[in-house]
């Protein structure tokens, strides 16, 4: 494998950590140019990590807004839908590149590249990759989730009935659009058809998509990579609060969690922020918010945490903040309906629960006040983390050779 040095081209809406999408594309190309690859990063929206420069990883940042920073809602909606400078600075970009080993890896577009990226991919005619991080190119909203009724989307996607549907987070015009960008990605870009490989995080995440892929497309397992240092057994794994890790916005259960921990008569602790931070306040005085922390202030609460509770109401793709928790020898409460539900072995590394049974997670919280069973899960997640744990250098050597074999597949067709 260290003979096998191709030219990555990865695109994403974002050059910084906004979030688990950003944060695997990142971290990727950095593993990438660690191991003699030449990644180049390609994204929309500025900032961009100081890590990349550091590591001789090429970036090519447009500097734009991404859709919801963009001051103006038109020319958001206009980017949005079809991202001319995206299209032309991409197309400049692979028209440079050699056609012999290099390949397109997309991590993400809904946020600022926008389904133009589709045609200068088509048009280098270069093998390519599609990590499915979310479900942008099959779902208008990506994540099959109805943010009104707070509950997953049944709906085939641009039927009818998905149409008539008030299903997104903010208002029913914002879901006409996302419909109207959907079809166009579909329907005039045939985005999904230009790929015959996907990356899956999850295998849950496999069942999910399987029916929404093209006909022969190629599924590839692929980890996240966690960055996370074995710090050994917990010496008391009983101590600590029932903590949450993540953006609080109704998908991800905040709520939920906030009204288990009051049945259960635990004290709920929040890191994080996000739109209903000012709702939980108010309706949960007793629970805690600490905001956004730094990474290492992030892991030292996980490692003191008593359990990690992981309440998403939707499919999710593989929750980074649970294989974190696991690292840190920290049992999880996690919903039976998300993919995180695959790191967490019920009974041995954490507890499932009924996915929005507020009942079910404070019984599980509930259980969890017993020391010793917490210790035994903590053991018990420790354990299966560290016994084959997904580090960078085990996501890189995996995915070069995805690259490797979709490239050699090419040549062999051509």
């Amino acid at each position: 494998m260290a003979a096998f040095a191709p030219n990555v081209v990865i695109c994403v809406d974002h050059a910084s950590v906004t979030g688990g999408q950003a944060k695997v594309a990142i971290e990727s190309a950095l593993g990438l140019a660690a191991h003699g690859a030449r990644p180049i990063l390609f994204a929309a929206a500025a900032p961009v990590d100081e890590r990349l420069a550091a590591a001789g990883v090429e970036v090519v940042c447009l500097g734009q807004h991404d859709l919801l920073g963009n001051p103006s809602r038109v020319a958001a909606a206009f980017q949005g839908a079809w991202n001319l400078q995206a299209a032309r600075a991409l197309d400049a970009l692979l028209k440079q590149l050699p056609r012999e080993n290099t390949i397109v890896h997309v991590h993400g577009w809904a946020k600022a590249l926008s389904p133009s990226i589709a045609a200068p991919i088509r048009a280098c005619g270069l093998p390519r990759l599609y990590t499915l991080h979310e479900y942008f190119l099959f779902c208008p909203n990506g994540g099959f989730y109805n943010y009104q009724r707070h509950a997953l989307c049944r709906i085939e996607p641009l039927s009818a009935a998905c149409w008539a549907t008030h299903c997104d987070s903010r208002n029913y015009p914002r879901k006409l659009w996302r419909n109207a960008r959907l079809a166009l990605a579909q329907r005039y870009a045939r985005f999904a058809d230009l790929f015959s490989d996907f990356v899956c995080i999850s295998n849950y995440q496999q069942e999910i998509v399987s029916r929404y892929l093209p006909e022969g497309a190629r599924l590839h397992r692929v980890s996240n990579p966690i960055d996370a240092e074995d710090l050994g057994p917990k010496a008391a794994p009983a101590s600590g609060d029932f903590i949450f890790v993540g953006r609080l916005s109704p998908e991800k259960g905040a709520f939920l969690f906030a009204e288990a921990a009051a049945r259960a008569g635990v004290t709920p602790v929040f890191i994080g922020d996000g739109p209903i931070a000012e709702e939980l306040r108010a309706r949960f005085p007793q629970a805690r918010f600490l905001g956004w922390l730094p990474p290492p202030q992030v892991r030292a609460q996980m490692r003191a945490a008593r359990a990690l509770v992981f309440p998403s109401l939707w499919y999710e793709g593989q929750p980074l903040t649970v294989m974190e928790a696991k690292a840190m020898g920290t049992p999880v409460v996690v919903s039976d309906v998300c993919a995180g539900r695959e790191e967490v072995a019920d009974g041995e590394t954490g507890l499932w629960f009924e996915s929005a049974n507020v009942e079910s997670l404070a019984a599980a919280l509930t259980r969890l006040k017993d020391d010793a069973l917490v210790a035994r899960l903590s053991a018990g997640a420790h354990d299966a983390y560290w016994r084959d744990p997904p580090t960078l250098d085990a996501h890189v050597a995996r995915i070069l050779g995805v690259y490797k074999e979709i490239i050699g597949r090419r040549r062999l067709a051509a």
